[in-house]
């Protein structure tokens, strides 16, 4: 990079707007009568040769020094700028929610905090506390069989089970990624990331394909003379869903852990008498336990806030808080729903603040380490030694295959499937009524052209939001973690809440100065969508920005290139892959969101799949299925994208 620049804020220029020395102002000023003949040798020259660009009052020149004044002050431009985005998108919204809590009847209170908070329906035992009753007595009471837990209980406990479930599943999966070598290790690796892209209404789709009473699970005991089991609406559904989605967080961030432990250390162990199990346990767990604790606290908040997979495998008989805000908003009980809403939002801000503290203090690094060598899957000995671990892996590989590869491959065949066999009525079903449903019946393509509309619209926004946030949340500055939780905060706020706040705010409409202002319901699904995808790019983008190699940067600098040309020309270009990789995680998340948009869409013609594949679901399994295959080829396309692209690089 060379800089042609003399006006650039590089380290050269003091005051960063810097004149080349010898100009004829400053000959004027230090050169007397005696100096006249040096200043005929070096001053006059660029006198003699003056353009009319160095002229300070010339076009050029004034467009230069604002051109310079843009670049120096690019940066905190798009910071502020998505600042604004970001509290006009998602904290006013989630800012109306606490408005309706707090402020009823024309009055500020917390009467509805303290109704909940004492109300057995939703805290349980737990309400007895609140109302003045011993601890002891309460606590007597939740360790008995006759415990009440209510419905935030009821969801604390299915998100506790859903994270020990994930754990188990997650962690045969790190230890054969980790440990053993085989074809295909890499391609199976990627496929951890899936759970990221895969809508999650389409994978309840999957579940109720597999564990309905005419399910492939059935079918398949039937087959070996076996039950049938009917798990439908059931804790261990919702559990087993819950795990499809999470275990793979737990082995991608478990496998990157142990794939940072120093070889050198273990044989260093080994070497001193160290047992194998000793070494394992007194230098390898160590190691693994920040990254097994990571990602149990980010399955607690993402399980504790789920919707459609409740929705759809449990029922209302199931409901978990975000299940009951749904059905609070339904019967128009906004301030209600609301107070649950915060009180939901508390609880994951807890748990993400501390999940985000602890991070900071345990972040895997691999840098410098020699990763221990991976055996081959083949035993090379049958020894029991040998084949117990890999007998263990085997029983393994028929649970994940259940667990994993059942629902989608049980809803692909559900789409294929009729009463006489093979057929593709349910896709003749969808063309159907593309071309003779009425108005007021989900239709398919509006359905496409939804989702493709509002994923471009949520795409133009989250990007560069994510791109800037990025830069932001990799500068060395104090205070640079509050910005981070702050710009972070949308990973553990539900969508129901940011579809309740743009429904109350933007959508119903804000007076200002006399005026009445309100958006479409397009726009305002476009900013959910916008809202929840951009974590996503800032977890793709930033990694890359903070692995760059600060001598380049610095070396830039000092060549005279301002921040903001050092960000375009050398960073951007050099994390060009996650960027994209960023893109195509913003747009499969806004193909599949469902929690905001079935609220801002309810009584719409602004449907998207998700919400056509869960009103389908509803009424015939066939066509829901058919819906769910076109969402999963879109979203696959998206996958692949990420994986070529930043998949590596993704830092969740």
């Amino acid at each position: 990079m060379t800089n042609t620049d003399p006006a650039d804020d590089g380290p050269s220029t003091a005051d960063g707007t810097s004149r080349p020395a010898g100009t004829p102002s400053q000959a004027a000023e230090g050169a007397g009568p005696a100096t006249g003949v040096g200043s005929d040798a070096v001053g006059l020259e660029p006198a003699a040769t003056k353009s009319a660009d160095e002229d300070p009052d010339s076009p050029t020149d004034r467009q230069r020094r604002v051109r310079d004044r843009l670049e120096r002050r690019a940066i905190a431009t798009f910071a502020v700028g998505t600042t604004l985005v970001l509290l006009v998108l998602f904290y006013y919204p989630v800012a109306t929610v606490f408005v309706d809590a707090v402020y009823v009847e024309g009055a500020l209170t917390l009467s509805l905090f303290l109704d909940l908070l004492r109300d057995p329906f939703y805290f349980g035992d737990l309400a007895r506390l609140f109302a003045g009753e011993s601890p002891l007595a309460v606590v007597g009471d939740l360790l008995s069989a006759d415990r009440r837990l209510g419905i935030v209980g009821f969801t604390a406990y299915q998100a506790v089970l859903s994270t020990l479930l994930s754990v188990a599943l997650g962690l045969p999966a790190a230890y054969l990624l980790a440990r053993y070598e085989f074809p295909g290790r890499r391609t199976l690796r990627s496929l951890t990331i899936l759970p990221f892209v895969f809508p999650s209404i389409m994978v309840a789709v999957g579940f109720v394909a597999t564990l309905g009473q005419n399910g492939t699970l059935n079918a398949a005991l039937g087959v070996v003379g076996l039950g049938p089991v009917d798990l439908m609406f059931s804790l261990e559904a919702i559990l087993i869903a819950h795990a499809f989605y999470n275990a793979p967080l737990i082995a991608r961030v478990t496998v990157a852990a142990w794939e940072s432990v120093d070889a050198r250390a273990f044989e260093t162990a080994r070497s001193l008498g160290a047992s194998p199990f000793r070494a394992f346990r007194d230098v390898v767990a160590p190691q693994l336990y920040p990254a097994v604790l990571m990602g149990s606290a980010l399955t607690f908040v993402f399980t504790f806030g789920t919707f459609p997979i409740v929705l759809a495998l449990g029922g209302f008989q199931l409901a978990t808080v975000e299940v009951f805000v749904y059905q609070l908003i339904r019967e128009l009980n906004y301030a209600e729903a609301a107070a649950l809403a915060i009180v939901e939002l508390a609880i994951s801000l807890a748990v993400l603040y501390g999940y985000l503290r602890y991070e900071a203090t345990h972040v895997v690094r691999s840098r410098g380490a020699q990763p221990l060598p991976r055996k081959r899957l083949v035993p090379p000995a049958f020894s029991a030694r040998e084949l117990l671990p890999r007998g263990g892996l085997a029983v393994y590989a028929v649970v994940a295959l259940f667990v994993f590869v059942s629902p989608i491959a049980s809803m692909v065949y559900t789409s294929l499937v009729g009463a006489n066999g093979l057929t593709l009525e349910h896709y003749r079903f969808l063309l159907e009524r593309q071309a003779t449903g009425a108005t007021f019946q989900i239709r398919p393509w509006p359905a496409v052209r939804n989702s493709l509309v509002f994923a471009a619209g949520a795409l133009a926004i989250s990007l560069p939001m994510g791109v800037v946030v990025s830069v932001l949340t990799t500068r060395r500055y104090r205070g640079r973690k509050l910005v981070d939780v702050i710009a972070m905060a949308p990973l553990a706020v539900s969508g129901i809440i940011v579809g309740i706040g743009l429904l109350r705010g933007p959508v119903f409409g804000v007076e200002l100065a006399g005026w009445r202002f309100a958006v479409g319901g397009a726009l305002a699904i476009v900013a959910a969508h916008a809202v929840s995808c951009y974590p996503f790019v800032v977890r793709t983008v930033a990694p890359g920005l903070e692995s760059l190699d600060r001598s380049l940067l610095e070396s830039a600098r000092s060549l005279g290139a301002s921040r903001v040309r050092v960000l375009v020309d050398v960073e951007l270009p050099l994390v060009w892959p996650g960027v994209v990789a960023g893109a195509a995680f913003a747009v499969a998340i806004s193909m599949g969101e469902f929690s905001s948009t079935v609220i801002l869409a309810t009584g719409t013609d602004q449907y998207t799949m998700p919400v056509a594949i869960e009103r389908f679901m509803n009424r015939q399994l066939g066509p829901a299925s058919a819906m769910g295959v076109v969402l999963l080829v879109v979203t696959s396309i998206s996958f692949v994208i990420i994986d070529r692209l930043g998949g590596e690089s993704f830092g969740i």
